[in-house]
């Protein structure tokens, strides 16, 4: 039996904002390693389902210890309700086709080692975690550079699936610049770090970078504020259904 997360005579294991932040970035890592868990029998080649599986592994661990750090990660993956979830909205928009998660990959992987990367050369509870996920996420971060490339000036098929994914997903980006409390970071080196990489990528790739800015005066997105797309809760409902329905399993 897990231990419930709300036992009084239990003082928390982290401050309230190193919480908030752990709960942030696990959440991430959790719903993006379903998403790309989804693909599991359906990816195009078997290679390509290797590499999603691990990459998908690898995100799951990063969840684990996060939440961890939180509280009981079984409860907190499996017994929160959707409006506590903290994930960034662009991780929970469903797989698409092959270009809708490459892009998805894309974005997320591009904004994952720039602030794990930040996170390593800082003095939080979160540097040993990100000096040994930054790692991770670069090979993250070149799979779906490689496959930008190679889909985005590939055929006419492949490009025009490409620069639709480019730009139905570009309008939850803005979301990972917005502060979250608890992570020193540097916002501005981030954003701008960020548009540099995935602006270079887009255009080697013969695709067109979407208008607009990331931040300022328009930002979509309020995942963090635990308000979720349409999607995340049918996604959620799949998830938690084996847990729900047998409490207090093991196998």
């Amino acid at each position: 039996m897990t231990q419930s997360l709300n036992r009084p005579d239990e003082a928390p294991r982290t401050s309230p904002d190193t919480a908030a932040a752990a709960l942030a970035l696990g959440d991430d890592a959790l719903v993006l390693s379903h998403r790309l868990g989804e693909w599991a029998g359906h990816a195009p080649v078997l290679e390509e389902e290797v590499a999603l599986a691990n990459i998908a592994l690898d995100l799951l661990g990063q969840a684990r210890v996060l939440l961890g750090t939180v509280g009981d990660e079984d409860e907190l993956a499996y017994l929160r309700e959707e409006r506590a979830f903290r994930n960034l909205q662009l991780v929970e928009q469903p797989n698409g086709d092959f270009a809708h998660t490459i892009v998805r990959q894309l974005y997320f992987s591009a904004y994952q080692h720039l602030l794990y990367a930040q996170l390593a050369d800082g003095e939080t509870e979160f540097a040993p975690l990100a000096a040994k996920a930054v790692k991770e996420v670069a090979y993250h971060q070149d799979h779906a550079l490689q496959w930008t490339l190679r889909l985005g000036d590939g055929t006419e098929e492949s490009h025009t699936r490409m620069q639709r994914a480019v730009d139905a997903l570009w309008r939850f980006t803005g979301e990972m610049f917005q502060p979250v409390p608890g992570l020193d970071l540097d916002q501005e080196e981030l954003q701008a770090g960020w548009t540099a990489t995935v602006t270079t990528t887009l255009r080697q790739a013969t695709l067109t970078v979407p208008d607009g800015p990331q931040t300022g005066a328009w930002r979509a997105g309020a995942g963090r504020q635990g308000l979720h797309t349409e999607p995340f809760g049918r996604m959620l409902a799949e998830m938690q259904h084996l847990h729900r329905s047998h409490p207090g399993a093991s196998w």
